[in-house]
């Protein structure tokens, strides 16, 4: 797994080296635990929306979109991992220890299924996840819940679930 983890994140890393670095806001790693034992492991690049709503004198909306390539790894097989994800955050206001709830719904692209009890009939996968943590200056410490499944493209659909622990970096 460390070897496919390493190809994908240099095939990732190669994207940043064609922009210009200076437009990502945030980078992030994540790891997790799902269904048929499947570990997953992401690194994923962070552009900020300009525009925040205030929902109140201490509670703002904002929103990011967040690029990411990760691979699955479960006892029968692997996957590469390839996602872009709107991310809509709903923020407290503040400089320490900020806290914050997400929600979002992206597309992925899979490179095969994950085990043989979860056949994926496409490759192409929506995810959507709730999350919540702390910002703390340019660090953020979260933990989501992420769902991936073809809407009913095509069957079989199993979807799978996913438990994630993440750490980002503000550049900010």
């Amino acid at each position: 797994m460390i070897r496919k983890i390493a190809v994908v994140a240099g095939a990732f890393a190669l994207c940043f080296i064609t922009g210009p670095v200076h437009a990502v806001d945030g980078f992030s790693v994540e790891a997790g635990r799902g269904n048929d034992r499947a570990n997953v492991l992401r690194i994923a690049a962070q552009w900020r929306w300009r525009k925040e709503r205030p929902v109140d004198e201490r509670w703002r909306l904002l929103g990011y979109w967040e690029a990411s390539a990760g691979a699955w790894e479960s006892a029968h097989d692997s996957s590469a991992d390839f996602a872009l994800t709107p991310v809509f955050r709903f923020e407290r206001y503040g400089r320490q220890r900020v806290p914050y709830l997400e929600a979002a719904i992206g597309f992925h692209i899979l490179s095969r299924h994950i085990s043989r009890e979860r056949q994926f009939s496409t490759n192409f996968q929506f995810g959507d996840h709730i999350g919540a943590g702390i910002r703390s200056g340019k660090y953020d410490f979260g933990l989501r819940f992420q769902h991936l499944s073809n809407g009913g493209i095509r069957r079989p659909n199993p979807g799978i679930n996913f438990l994630l622990l993440r750490f980002q970096y503000h550049f900010d």
